[in-house]
């Protein structure tokens, strides 16, 4: 009996983890944009697909503050003061800490754009 050699993978570095994590979200957004048809006004930004499972379009009785229409300038306060941990949070807290603050102004200048 003849045993091949057994081959590994190369390690997968942590700036290859932040690429793999982009193209996720990349291709979640694309999806959501896809499916809502949404992105015909204008391009939604990266990771701003990653709102909608809370705070979609219709607000119900479970559902997160609507976002399209909300001024940009408190978007973007209330990611900042959920990221700095001053603003009360069960899971913003961590969503927010995964956006620059450039993603979080482009985020926050297109949900204000957005009818609410």
């Amino acid at each position: 009996m003849i045993l091949g050699a057994v081959k590994f993978a190369a390690p997968i570095e942590l700036r290859d983890l932040s690429s793999m994590n982009a193209t996720r979200i990349s291709v979640a957004a694309a999806m959501v944009l896809l499916t809502t048809g949404a992105g015909s006004a204008a391009e939604a930004p990266a990771g701003a697909s990653s709102c909608t499972g809370c705070h979609a379009a219709a607000s119900g009785s479970n559902a997160m503050r609507v976002l399209g229409g909300m001024p940009a300038p408190e978007i973007a306060a209330k990611m900042t003061a959920f990221k700095s941990g001053s603003a009360p949070a069960t899971i913003m807290d961590r969503i927010a800490k995964g956006f620059t603050e450039e993603e979080v102004r482009a985020i926050a200048t297109w949900y204000a754009a957005q009818k609410p």
